[in-house]
């Protein structure tokens, strides 16, 4: 009997709270139609945005960068060859470094994915060979995908090959380099690779450059690893790794180079 009752109650309860919620609706259209926006209405407050102070001048480091390289040492990159030995460059004048040919690349100590990258670089002062022999070099995102460094200054190669190509894979929009006595800068957005749970490819690694000011990659899609001979692809899952500057031969120098994870 009483169970009887409970479920009588609980159908009337169930009855009532249907009718309180079909009183709420109404077909009357409001004064209005559609109701207006107050301002505030799509204002967000929270959380602020973090402050980061710009550098004085136009390619000086930000606030919340990494300083790979300042011209004072080279603290923050190993040897490529052997990564418990300091990185074989040397200093020139406490400003800029130089690659010493045959000594191997550098690569830094600490590990990137997605970064905004800030490096200058020149080619040796002293014009020697041509195409790929002059002031030869490349900046190794995820020590796997190369942007290209080379005296593209009056010297024809490959368009997929010379100064802001993706090596062997994009050419740059424009040949924006400056004389062999002049520096350069390369201002990029890198966006690595994303992998799935089972290591297969998600979406490919994107990178935008800046070559000089000039916008020489907009944008564009890295098809793979980079590879001298044969079609770049995405063979293995992998994470964040680290960026290398490569030995190609060339006294190719360096200076200001700094990071922002992203």
């Amino acid at each position: 009997m009483k169970s009887k009752i409970l479920f009588l109650c609980l159908i009337s309860v169930f009855f009532l709270v249907r009718l309180e919620a079909q009183s709420t609706y109404s077909s009357t259209p409001p004064e209005v139609s559609p109701m207006p926006m107050k301002p505030e209405m799509t204002e967000i407050w929270e959380p602020e945005v973090t402050v980061v102070t710009p550098g004085k001048n136009l390619g000086d480091a930000p606030s919340d960068a990494i300083i790979l390289f300042d011209g004072k040492n080279l603290d923050a990159w190993v040897s490529q060859n052997d990564e418990t030995k300091p990185a074989p460059w040397k200093i020139v004048d406490n400003d800029h470094m130089e690659v010493v040919p045959g000594s191997g690349g550098i690569q830094t100590k600490m590990k990137f994915g997605d970064c905004q990258l800030h490096i200058e670089f020149s080619a040796p002062d002293k014009v020697e060979s041509e195409s790929q022999g002059r002031g030869n070099s490349g900046v190794f995102f995820q020590k796997k995908y190369e942007l290209q460094i080379l005296d593209s200054y009056n010297n024809r190669t490959y368009r997929n090959g010379q100064a802001a190509s993706i090596y062997k894979d994009h050419a740059p929009l424009v040949n924006a380099m400056r004389s062999p006595l002049e520096w350069n800068t390369y201002d990029v957005i890198y966006t690595a690779p994303r992998f799935k749970e089972d290591g297969s490819l998600d979406a490919k690694a994107t990178i935008t450059v800046l070559h000089n000011g000039v916008l020489v990659q907009n944008h564009a899609t890295i098809n793979g690893i980079t590879y001298y001979v044969g079609l770049h692809n995405y063979p293995t899952a992998h994470g964040d790794d680290v960026i290398t500057l490569q030995d190609h031969g060339n006294k190719t120098q360096f200076r200001n180079i700094w990071i922002r994870k992203l």
